[in-house]
């Protein structure tokens, strides 16, 4: 059984960076394609970014170029996401996601496995 566990998030003020983490147990990350989703207040939960099987090739969505870095430490079965400059608007519950699929899915539906999320918050 594949478990998520992400943790970091927090109350941070506009300008500030901050990294959140998810740990990955029941598999390996080399097994997995693994991404982070979003949900703001309000909204639906999104997509931000997401890495392959092999950590070769990661895809951001366009909002999340720049100011978001997606990482991952294999010895330790966890990946991270690294949010530098952050605005009011990143504002959410940051959710990791696994799939079992080949490709880096967009869409929730593609994903097998979900952690609880982590609240960020971006104080103005």
């Amino acid at each position: 059984q594949v478990q998520l566990v992400e943790s970091g998030g927090g109350l941070v003020q506009t300008g500030d960076s901050l990294r959140v983490s998810c740990v990955v147990s029941g598999r390996t990350l080399s097994a997995l394609v693994i991404s982070w989703f979003r949900q703001a207040p309000g909204k639906e939960r999104e997509f931000v970014v997401g890495s392959d099987r092999d950590g070769a090739d990661i895809y951001y969505t366009p909002s999340a170029k720049g100011r978001l870095s997606f990482s991952s430490d294999a010895a330790k079965n966890t990946v991270y996401l690294q949010m530098d400059n952050l605005k009011a608007e990143d504002t959410a519950v940051y959710y990791c996601a696994a799939s079992r699929a080949g490709w880096i899915p967009a869409n929730q539906a593609s994903y097998n496995y979900w952690g609880q999320g982590t609240q960020v918050t971006v104080s103005s």
